[in-house]
């Protein structure tokens, strides 16, 4: 149970989060590294991943929360075919770096309701420099608009969570804000006007990033206010600001619909 997502998405019970082992992408910086890179986990069925998801609704999980599913797609489609077909009936989240190809995306539709992916990088070269991969930007804006035709943007319950729609998350990297700025003009510029931002602060030093001056340290909240200023003057009009908190070593997301 994760409480640590965008409000419409943890709210008060808190989202089913199931994370799955190996990523298609490799972040010197990645928090979840030993999942993500080590291959720190274990070995399930499809039949047992489907009780998994009924066992996190079954705690009062708001949604399920597929957290960088990519390389297991067509596993995880048959494995969502097995719970819903058993009583599973919450918000199905498909949490992503956003680094996919559409014709997988396509294997998703009318399993998943909610997309949320990064986009990480507007430029080619920091992402090979800093996540091991070629023509990020491409792939991953190719694959957002397909998560928008799918889904489009956010609808909510009385209760403010989401049930369907996209959410386009981005990471603010220290000494990089140029890349942030450049992301939110494709955003700003590319999709519709009611898309929901959510740009995030959390970023601190983890795994390889110490071995990098430019990211070897947490951002600062000058550069993050900078962000959120730019942000505003594009015109965004939905989503997500984290407020920054001082002397923490990771900062714990206080969420504030600030856009």
């Amino acid at each position: 149970m994760h409480f640590f997502e965008e409000p419409c998405i943890s709210g008060t019970n808190g989202s089913g989060a199931v994370f799955f082992t190996g990523c298609n992408m490799n972040c010197l910086f990645c928090q979840n590294y030993e999942i993500s890179q080590i291959g720190k986990g274990r070995i399930v069925t499809k039949e047992q991943l489907a009780e998994e998801f009924l066992k996190l609704q079954k705690r009062g999980a708001h949604n399920i929360n597929l957290v960088t599913g990519a390389i297991y797609v067509p596993q995880i489609v048959e494995s969502l075919k097995l719970a819903k077909a058993n009583g599973l009936n919450i918000p199905i989240v498909y949490n992503s770096s956003g680094y996919e190809l559409v014709q997988i995306l396509q294997k998703l539709a009318g399993q998943v309701d909610v997309y949320l992916p990064d986009l990480k990088y507007a430029y080619d070269e920091l992402a090979k420099d800093l996540s091991g991969i070629q023509n990020y930007f491409e792939v991953a804006t190719k694959a957002i608009k397909e998560m928008e035709r799918q889904v489009g943007n956010p609808k909510f319950d009385e209760n403010g969570m989401i049930q369907k729609g996209l959410i386009i998350r981005h990471l603010v990297l220290p000494n990089h804000l140029q890349n942030t700025k450049q992301v939110l003009k494709w955003i700003h510029k590319n999709m519709d006007s009611q898309v929901y931002v959510s740009v995030m602060a959390q970023y601190f030093p983890e795994y390889k990033a110490c071995e990098r001056v430019d990211i070897n340290r947490k951002l600062t909240k000058g550069e993050y206010e900078e962000v959120m200023n730019f942000a505003e003057k594009l015109g965004i009009e939905n989503g997500y600001f984290q407020e920054l908190e001082e002397n923490e070593r990771q900062y714990v997301p206080k969420w504030e619909e600030r856009i």
